[in-house]
């Protein structure tokens, strides 16, 4: 086998059973996207501010019927009480049936109600109780701007320790880059710190390169001259459209599972839910998948 053969080999496992996030208010994105995207694919749904719980319920209830796996995030501290946490599960269970959820902090500084971060949602066994068997938590590669790293590790080995003890299954979904480097030395790190679950590692999707900046500026991932330089991109181009190719071809050279072990990819559509799944399919057809 040749080089460059074993190269878009390891492409094609990459973005085999990738995933792609939505909002709740997506749904007309996805149905316009849905002939493009492969059945089975895991979709979460994210919990952002602005959108209600019944606009939760119903974009996981299309994600569903699409032939897609939704998998609704829950941000801890947006949640006001227990029985508002044990509404939603409960409603996601009657109406939706999904097993899979994805648990966060959220972005106030203060919680809103008696759930501090993720931990304290998986620690209380309502995920269980509600028929939840596999959780994502989150990874940041890069770091987080609020929180210092040895907090992070210390919250990934709890999370950890708390999910297997209530036997949930999990997955770690981390914060786009536009770098491969810093996330394959994190990936060791986390191998070496005793974290064997599949990873998927963030890939922001074809937009403008203004529209990505701003999205890693306000997320706090690094967006320096170098990173435009890896993207061959110049401030002239801030209009142009960037897509990935480059930092999965990084990937798809740097990976080595002895190391790394089990990753896939998980896309942000910063340029539309279409534009990215078409792009991956594009990929995926020049690269031989």
């Amino acid at each position: 086998m040749t080089a460059e053969t074993d190269s878009l080999q390891r492409r094609c496992a990459l973005l085999r059973n990738y995933s792609i996030e939505m909002t709740a208010k997506d749904i007309t994105q996805l149905e316009e996207a849905a002939d493009v995207i492969p059945q089975g694919t895991k979709i979460p749904v994210t919990f952002l501010p602005g959108e209600t719980f019944d606009m939760r319920i119903t974009a996981a209830k299309r994600v569903r019927d699409l032939g897609f796996v939704p998998i609704p995030h829950i941000s801890a501290r947006r949640l006001r009480s227990q029985e508002e946490l044990e509404g939603f599960l409960s409603q996601l269970q009657r109406e939706v049936g999904t097993d899979h959820a994805f648990v966060v902090a959220g972005d106030p500084a203060q919680p809103m109600g008696p759930y501090e971060d993720a931990l304290s949602i998986i620690r209380s066994g309502l995920l269980a109780k509600y028929g939840i068997r596999r959780i994502g938590i989150s990874g940041y590669p890069e770091g987080h701007p609020d929180i210092g790293n040895e907090k992070l590790w210390q919250a990934k080995r709890d999370k950890q320790a708390a999910i297997l003890e209530r036997g949930h299954d999990f997955a770690v979904v981390t914060q786009f880059a536009f770098d491969a480097e810093p996330v394959l030395s994190w990936l060791e790190q986390v191998r070496y710190a005793g974290v064997q679950a599949l990873v998927r590692v963030g890939v922001p999707g074809p937009a403008s390169v203004k529209r990505l900046l701003a999205f890693a500026s306000r997320c706090g991932v690094a967006a320096s001259a170098n990173v435009m330089k890896k993207y061959g991109l110049s401030v002239t181009k801030l209009l142009a459209t960037a897509g990935p190719d480059k930092l999965i071809e990084d990937y798809a050279n740097g990976l080595d599972p002895a190391w790394h072990g089990e990753v896939l990819m998980h896309f942000y559509p910063f340029g539309g839910l279409r534009a990215t799944a078409e792009w991956v399919r594009d990929f995926q057809a020049k690269s031989g998948c």
